[in-house]
């Protein structure tokens, strides 16, 4: 069976963003006044085969935390769902 992961990869809530301030002031000098707390993360989409939805979730789930992320920085949560064929 195929299934589409939704990953998605964000710094940890705790941690600085330097991105996310950037793109926060950047947006308040073109008038954008009301943003605030802009995070900037990563958004990952990809298909795998695998016998059930268990072992896929396991397969993604390990991808996540061996070169997905950062586990020390950032946090993911994903989505899987099968391909119908």
């Amino acid at each position: 069976m195929k299934f589409n992961a939704d990953i998605n990869v964000m710094p940890l809530k705790a941690l600085l963003d330097p991105q996310g301030k950037a793109v926060t002031a950047s947006m308040h000098n073109i008038g954008f006044k009301t943003v605030e707390n802009v995070r900037i993360g990563k958004r990952i989409t990809l298909q795998i085969e695998a016998e059930n939805l268990q072992v896929a979730e396991a397969k993604i789930e390990e991808a996540c935390k061996k070169i997905l992320s950062n586990q020390v920085m950032e946090f993911y949560e994903y989505s899987v769902t099968k391909i119908e064929e």
